[in-house]
């Protein structure tokens, strides 16, 4: 086999493309099987693409920064150890043959294949690819042929208007355009890459196809903090990590998914998923990246195991050591919106679940108990909902099981070890 093809691998469930941000290899390198070639980022991980052959990288068809499915050509690798790639040959009408070069120039297969980041460069900037002689293989338009276009303004703009059906109505119908606002003077231009385009193609989606829906209920945790209060020392200085409020709280979400298994659940077109295991997806951060890292089995954990957890993916996440098994398997999200002092939030649904609940910042307020004013600690708790899996009612009763569970938090009921 002259050469191989390597595509863009699954990185994790419901990942349908990466971004390639770094290469790890030149064109005419030799690289062993399983050895890293490049890295790739995902709205879930990064992650290094291993060789899937032992040879030498012939053709690199994807430029750094740029986003493609998952199953898409990234590069080619020659698997003879010659490294020589065999002329072709064709026949020509005549019968005489014709010398192929190399780089199969007259290939036009993959003309109309467009990466997402050719499609959004011609979108933003008016291009007709129908009109670009691409340089990539099999005549495929690369970012750098659509980049080169806007420089020079070398192609004819699209058609701002499109005929109608009916031909005998020649008449045009307007286009409308999509409006980006103009940088001026003392602007800064922040190119959406990485992360951060991962992230919002995901949100963007999630938004799209999830009717949401949110509720929220007021929760009394003013025993749940005492109670934490009084062991977090101890806790701190025979474990080595934190006793944190966030642990209490997964705690008690699993339980009330135990009891409640339809909020556990994934959208899958023809189907809705109800998982046995609860795997509960959490936010983590590094810098200005967020990541998405799951706890598995949360109710059949201890809160000092729960806690454990949540200080080890922290700290995988800033050390960058995440993996994609890390992120994978979440079943229903949990975000401790919480430690940056909001008090009220609508969180995005972390696509393909079925719910994201918010746990908000615990604050010092007065109650009214048995007539009297008293300083209570209160939360919020935040869900979203997707109205395709779930209805107020079994969300509804979810809530309240959850705030039941919370407000009667004690040393008596509530064991950590």
């Amino acid at each position: 086999m002259p050469l191989e093809k390597i595509l863009m691998p699954q990185l994790g469930e419901s990942v349908t493309e990466g971004t390639i941000s770094g290469w790890l290899v030149r064109v005419g390198q030799t690289v062993h099987k399983y050895d890293p070639i490049a890295e790739v980022m995902t709205d879930k991980v990064n992650a290094e693409v291993p060789s899937s052959f032992t040879g030498t990288i012939k053709e690199i068809t994807v430029e750094e920064g740029e986003t493609v499915a998952v199953g898409e050509l990234i590069c080619y690798i020659e698997t003879e150890a010659t490294g020589e790639v065999t002329p072709t040959t064709d026949k020509t009408e005549s019968g005489d043959e014709q010398v192929l070069s190399d780089d199969n120039t007259q290939d036009q297969s993959m003309k109309k294949r467009y990466s997402p980041a050719v499609l959004r460069l011609s979108q933003e900037h008016d291009i007709d690819l129908s009109q670009v002689d691409g340089t990539g293989k099999g005549g495929r338009i690369t970012r750098k042929d659509v980049e080169k276009i806007i420089e020079t303004g070398g192609t004819p703009k699209q058609p701002d208007t499109v005929a109608t059906e009916d031909p005998q109505q020649p008449t045009q119908i307007p286009v409308k355009k999509q409006d980006y606002p103009k940088t001026h003077t003392g602007d800064t231009e922040i190119p959406v890459t990485g992360v951060r385009k991962a992230i919002a193609e995901n949100m963007v989606r999630a938004k799209k196809e999830i009717p949401h829906a949110w509720m929220m209920v007021e929760v009394d945790v003013t025993n749940l903090v005492k109670y934490r209060n009084s062991q977090k020392d101890a806790f701190k200085a025979s474990e080595g990590f934190n006793l944190t409020y966030f642990a209490f709280f997964l705690k008690a979400v699993s339980t009330a998914l135990r009891k409640f298994p339809q909020m556990n659940s994934s959208w899958a077109g023809e189907k809705i998923i109800q998982h046995k295991a609860i795997n509960l997806s959490i936010a983590v951060g590094k810098g200005q990246e967020l990541f998405v890292p799951v706890i598995r089995n949360v109710d059949e954990k201890s809160i000092k195991r729960i806690a454990k957890d949540i200080d080890m993916l922290a700290m995988k996440a800033r050390s960058g050591s995440l993996t994609t098994a890390d992120m994978q398997g979440g079943t229903f999200t949990v975000n401790n919106t919480g430690s940056f002092g909001s008090i009220q939030s609508m969180g995005v649904i972390n696509y393909p679940q079925a719910a994201i609940l918010q746990v908000e910042s615990i604050v010092k307020k007065p109650v009214i108990i048995d007539d009297m004013f008293a300083a209570r600690d209160m939360v919020n708790l935040c869900l979203s909902l997707d109205h395709r899996v779930l209805d107020g009612l079994i969300c509804g009763q979810f809530m309240s099981y959850l705030k039941e569970i919370l407000e009667n938090v004690s040393e008596y009921n509530t064991p950590i070890f």
